[in-house]
């Protein structure tokens, strides 16, 4: 009989786990609390608008990286979602002027140039430290031990690649993000770079994320987060994979044992649903790992690395504003900057740019005539709307977040009006952590200066059959990491039950 696998999550780690777990001959299902599948890479329906609500790039969309083949052996990126490569990747509009950053770095080394010459010093070693990281990519490898008809190893010709990002990685990683930018002279210049990554990040993120766009990679899978997610379901039930729905796990159950050493330790029998137990041999919890090694246990996980894990996390928060606007926008750019004459005071923060995405070229994606536009607030929030929450103005609160947004955009996009919005709809911390389980609603961990890029293990000392995967394994998470961990997973089980891995 096949070993059953069970896993706990349908965001895009568990459905990377549950494709390569029945791939290598496993009994694998989801189980997921939701009514639907793709976790935190989900998009939704308001009076006719769709609201991509979870991917604007995707990092290994390029077939020249080594993660794509991820991408494809999962049945993310398929012909049904050929991948787009704006450019430019954002326009920042203030009045008539614009100022874009162009996916070819000599254009936009020009262009800034053009703009601010005043800033051709800190120019030069922006380009200089974005050319630095080109052939900087996640590295993609297998676990020590496993069995595998496909290797997949980091090549001497890729590592000496690096070696010119070596040589600034520490400069960058102990560097803060807003004190990099802050070097800048011009303030345009600086609103624009600003809207790249979260202000509390330190500088090396920034210029990743910025050479992995410069080197034609982070494009835009047609159709969108759905698409991609729904793409790597069927794949997984086409395998012979099963998902059930609506359904959360509460415990997972173990059992103490012997092992041939003498040692004690305990191993996986079971997981308890709200609906009943499901036995098993191996469960992958792709549930944010931060709560679930407080909350899926008999007792909090307090070995190993668990304990480090809960001091290290900051979660990066965010709200997400979208607006359905009766009128055609198609003149706009995709990718908007809008610099703020007035600050956006809400929630304890502040805020100096918006950055807006515009859906009026995408079919399907707005009744006829109509625009779906979304943005992104990116802060520490949680504990602002968990008060909220308890005192009763939580709606209150997301209306007049909603209304200082349309009258904020309304100053650059003269066809957004009150009158205009047939809807909108406002997400927060709390709604994540309602439909994804999330820690503190947070998407991903913030790599913040001066610290360290922590991975952790993946598995529990002394504690057989249990494997974790998702975006908070590696710093600083997202789609990369949640798919790659997904996988890792898989090889972990397949090497300690001596299965081949496919």
């Amino acid at each position: 009989m096949k070993k059953k696998i069970i896993i706990v999550g349908a965001g895009i780690s568990g459905l990377s786990a549950g494709v390569y777990a029945v791939r290598s001959g496993f009994d694998a299902e989801i189980i997921e609390q939701h009514f639907t599948f793709g976790g935190f890479s989900t998009s939704w329906k308001r009076k006719g608008y769709y609201f991509e609500g979870g991917m604007h790039w995707l990092t290994g969309s390029s077939p020249k990286v080594p993660l794509n083949r991820v991408w494809k052996e999962t049945g993310a990126l398929q012909e049904n979602n050929p991948v787009e490569n704006r450019d430019p990747f954002y326009t920042l509009i203030d009045g008539e002027k614009k100022l874009r950053f162009w996916r070819d770095l000599n254009r936009f080394k020009t262009e800034l140039l053009e703009f601010a010459p005043e800033d051709k010093k800190n120019i030069k070693k922006l380009c200089s430290d974005i050319k630095a990281f080109r052939h900087v990519n996640m590295p993609m490898r297998d676990v020590k031990g496993l069995k595998t008809k496909h290797p997949c190893k980091l090549t001497i010709s890729q590592t000496l690649a690096m070696l010119p990002a070596g040589l600034r990685y520490f400069r960058l990683k102990n560097t803060s993000y807003l004190d990099y930018i802050g070097k800048f002279k011009n303030e345009t210049v600086r609103h624009l770079l600003l809207s790249i990554v979260g202000h509390r990040y330190n500088a090396l993120s920034f210029i990743y994320t910025m050479s992995s766009i410069a080197t034609g990679d982070s494009g835009f899978p047609l159709g969108g987060s759905i698409r991609m997610a729904q793409n790597m379901l069927d794949t997984f039930l086409s395998l012979g994979g099963k998902i059930t729905y609506s359904t959360k796990v509460e415990k997972i159950i173990t059992e103490k044992f012997i092992d041939k050493n003498k040692n004690e330790k305990q191993k996986v029998v079971a997981i308890k649903t709200d609906k009943g137990e499901i036995k098993c041999d191996s469960v992958i919890v792709t549930q944010d790992t931060r709560v679930a090694i407080d909350n899926l246990f008999e007792e909090k996980i307090e070995t190993d690395w668990a304990p480090r894990m809960r001091k290290n996390v900051t979660g990066s928060e965010n709200v997400f504003v979208a607006l359905g606007v009766k009128a055609d926008l198609s003149h706009y750019p995709y990718s908007m900057v809008f610099p703020l004459k007035e600050k956006i005071e809400f929630a304890e923060n502040e805020f100096s740019e918006l950055r807006i995405y515009n859906y009026a070229k995408y079919s399907g994606f707005a009744p006829e005539g109509g625009t779906p536009l979304t943005c992104i607030l990116l802060a520490p929030y949680y504990d602002y709307w968990k008060k909220a929450k308890l005192d009763g103005t939580y709606k209150e609160k997301k209306d007049a977040l909603a209304q200082k947004f349309i009258e904020a955009v309304s100053k650059f996009i003269p066809e957004v009006t009150k009158e205009s919005v047939e809807v909108y709809d406002v997400a927060t911390p709390l709604t994540y952590e309602r439909y994804c389980s999330a820690y503190q609603g947070s998407w991903m961990s913030i790599w913040k200066p001066r610290t360290s890029r922590f991975h952790y293990p993946q598995t529990i000392k002394n504690l057989e059959g249990v494997y974790f995967a998702g975006q908070r394994i590696m710093i600083p998470g997202g789609l990369p990491i949640a798919v790659y961990t997904g996988r890792r997973a898989v090889q972990l089980v397949c090497r300690d039950n001596d299965v081949e891995f496919v």
